[in-house]
């Protein structure tokens, strides 16, 4: 599978503005035990002041990638078990990102079955954890410049034909009504109950 890789410039800043942008993007994760890749299909934007976001308190060793340059990695672990991969948005010192909550799998998905222990590929990326399982994405990557890195990294994808809704935000307590969740329709791979992807 021949990717080419997205330019600086090319992604928007705004938050929910890249969360829709980011939908089609091939998500690419260099390892030393094989390559995968994924079409984004499900994002959902964390705005700058707004109290669901992890950056709406402040500044903090966890989440010091919000506030750094946009399309930096922001990596942390929820619930102790689990990683969840956000793209860094708005210019730098703002606090605000865009998780990626589900891909599409498209290259290695024998090495993401291997991981993730099942072969059933609609659950390979169903969900920001699974998703960071499957890739093989920790804490390690947190910071990393996701144009510029070779570890993960964004390449064009075919999001142009791609029908965009959006709807509530899933998982979350604060600020839950905000239609800041962003999906493609009809895609298999988008996580949360069928109901709520028919927003």
């Amino acid at each position: 599978m021949r990717l080419r890789r997205l330019r600086p410039g090319v992604l928007p800043v705004d938050t929910a503005e890249l969360a829709r942008a980011l939908l089609g993007c091939i998500l690419v994760r260099e390892h030393e035990q094989g390559r995968t890749t994924g079409r984004i299909v499900e994002t959902e934007a964390y705005l700058s002041g707004d109290p669901a976001c992890h950056a709406y308190a402040g500044r903090t060793r966890r989440n010091a990638s919000l506030f750094g340059p946009p399309h930096r990695a922001y990596v942390y672990l929820i619930y102790g078990t689990a990683f969840c991969f956000n793209v860094s948005s708005e210019p730098e010192g703002e606090g605000a990102g865009v998780l990626v909550r589900a891909v599409e799998p498209l290259e290695g998905i024998a090495l993401m079955q291997s991981r993730r222990a099942t072969t059933l590929t609609r659950e390979l990326c169903r969900g920001p954890g699974r998703l960071c399982e499957a890739f093989g994405i920790d804490r390690s990557l947190d910071g990393i410049d996701v144009l510029r890195d070779e570890r993960l990294w964004l390449a064009h994808g075919d999001g142009a034909g791609m029908e965009v809704r959006c709807g509530p935000r899933i998982g979350i307590t604060r600020a839950a009504t905000r239609p800041l969740r962003f999906f493609a329709a009809g895609s298999a791979y988008v996580s949360g109950p069928a109901r709520l992807n028919k927003a």
